[in-house]
């Protein structure tokens, strides 16, 4: 896959400015040394808009060499984004966010909860339809909700990217407590033609900057996995 340079339009339009730019200080030397040269020696020319003039070329040079390293920097950074987000194709990522992809009836949320609660998990399609649901308890801390594919109505739905909503309860006093929930899946794939490289897991797209964890594959992301709750 090709990747595109950083801002190639903006580096184009730096291009032109400095030419621009270049060409209207030889214009400007040119002029101050012709009307030098023609000058009444008994009123000279007064040279201070001239100075001043000179100044100013001189800052603007100036910025478009700052401009120039900033890009270069920019161009860098992609550079090390690109690279890193290369190197995760074929992992195991967690990442921040509710989707996650059914593959061989089998899709899985990380989540966590902050006391002992019962919960209540809903699967949604990506029209937003729910399409199954699944109540159960976990322990504070981190769990794994598994959806094998089959629906309420008792049907195997197609794979694709699903959403998960998770409501938790406290066991003790019944209130509402914090869920944070995550995906986890295989990077098969990264797009750079935005301006953070996106990884492709399953059709899922997931931000290089959302990425909470990273690992390498193992027998124990087969799709037989044991459900929770």
């Amino acid at each position: 896959m090709a990747v595109s340079g950083v801002n190639s339009s903006a580096s184009n339009a730096l291009n032109t400015s400095r030419q621009s730019i270049a060409q209207n200080f030889d214009t400007f030397l040119q002029l101050l040394t012709t009307q030098l040269r023609n000058q009444n020696p008994l009123d000279p020319l007064d040279t201070n808009q001239f100075t001043q003039q000179l100044v100013q070329f001189t800052g603007v040079e100036q910025q478009l060499k700052t401009n120039e390293f900033l890009q270069a920097m920019m161009t860098s950074t992609q550079t090390a984004n690109n690279s890193q987000a290369v190197s995760y194709v074929g992992k195991i990522v967690t990442a921040s966010g509710t989707k996650a992809e059914l593959v061989d009836g089998a899709a899985r949320w990380n989540f966590a909860v902050e006391a002992k609660a019962n919960i209540t998990a809903t699967v949604k399609d990506a029209n937003g339809n729910v399409v199954y649901t699944k109540s159960g308890a976990v322990e504070k801390g981190e769990s794994v909700f598994t959806w094998d594919g089959i629906g309420n109505d008792g049907t195997r739905k197609p794979d694709g990217t699903y959403s998960v909503s998770i409501e938790a309860r406290d066991v003790a006093t019944g209130k509402l407590v914090g869920v944070a929930t995550e995906m986890t899946g295989e990077v098969t794939g990264v797009d750079f033609s935005g301006s953070e490289p996106v990884l492709i897991v399953g059709s899922a797209r997931v931000n290089l900057s959302a990425i909470l964890s990273v690992r390498a594959k193992t027998a124990a992301d087969a799709p037989a996995e044991e459900e929770a709750p």
